[in-house]
């Protein structure tokens, strides 16, 4: 092979790519338990600030090719302490952009279990049309199509490191592993956790699912004084929360027959994910709300 060729091996695309869903650092709304969305003036807390500083250090021995992100804020700010230190760009893309969820925006989590549409966010996800917003299904099917073609684009050696949002990275974690849609709420990922997906020619290999770089979370609360010997740790609850795992202490909406306090955590991976009933892939319990 003459060298003109060796080089144009080495930096073409290939339909083979390991690709880092990273969900953004813990913003301003999850700490108060609001559906974000698309919602402006969303930002990182002093929480967020520090996972997104920690990124430099937990990526250190990955060689990343390509930095991506959805144009919301809060993913941009979570990328630039990374972007600083290796000296990379980073590329929007637009189909990577946080559910719009219309109507729910910026509305309490806490006020959304009375309506009608929370359940089919539960239990079927796939016919979720929030009003005056998009369908998960519309969401899903753009992300996907999105990284499909960002592998195809991206050169050079490394990882194509993505930027998301909870729910669109659920999304493309169910698509990797063959599930249907309605079966996304079962996978948690939390604010600046981290998934890993190799795509290959023939198939995927989901490698990391939803890892925080810290395993404080889990073990569930210990139970509420009047409720020890109930087999029920304090906190848990079945419901998912829409946008993905705050990682904060968030009033949440109860589910029939079960108490919901506020919250569970204070970080990742801590929170209404980390429950008895919403174990990824295990679970039987009902999904998470959406996640911002």
């Amino acid at each position: 092979m003459k060298a003109a060729e060796a080089v144009v091996a080495v930096v073409a695309p290939s339909a083979s790519r390991t690709v880092v869903l990273l969900r953004h650092a813990r913003s301003t709304a999850n700490a108060s338990g609001q559906l974000a969305g698309r919602m402006p003036g969303v930002v990182l807390d002093e929480t967020g600030a520090e996972q997104a500083a920690g990124l430099v250090a937990r990526l250190a021995g990955v060689p990343i090719a390509r930095l991506v992100s959805s144009p919301v804020q809060r993913c941009l700010l979570t990328l630039q302490p990374l972007a600083a230190a290796r000296n990379l760009t980073v590329d929007v893309e637009d189909a990577l952009a946080e559910v719009d969820y219309g109507d729910w925006t910026g509305r309490p989590l806490a006020d959304l279990g009375g309506e009608p549409l929370w359940r089919v966010v539960q239990s079927q996800p796939s016919a979720a049309i929030f009003p005056g917003g998009e369908g998960l299904a519309e969401v899903a099917a753009r992300a996907v199509a999105a990284v499909r073609r960002l592998i195809r684009t991206t050169t050079g050696h490394g990882a194509l490191l993505v930027c998301s949002h909870g729910d669109v990275i659920k999304a493309l974690l169910a698509d990797a592993l063959g599930l249907h849609l309605d079966q996304f709420q079962r996978i948690s990922v939390g604010p600046a956790s981290v998934s890993v997906v190799r795509y290959t020619e023939h198939r995927t290999f989901v490698e990391l699912l939803g890892e925080s770089g810290s395993l404080a979370g889990i073990v569930p609360p210990a139970p509420a004084a009047d409720r020890v010997g109930t087999g029920e740790p304090a906190g848990s609850s079945s419901e998912a929360i829409p946008g993905g795992d705050p990682g904060a202490p968030a009033e949440l909406p109860a589910d029939a027959g079960t108490e919901v306090p506020g919250g569970t955590g204070t970080g990742p991976p801590a929170g209404p994910d980390a429950t008895a009933d919403s174990v990824p892939a295990t679970g039987p319990g009902t999904a998470r709300p959406p996640l911002s």
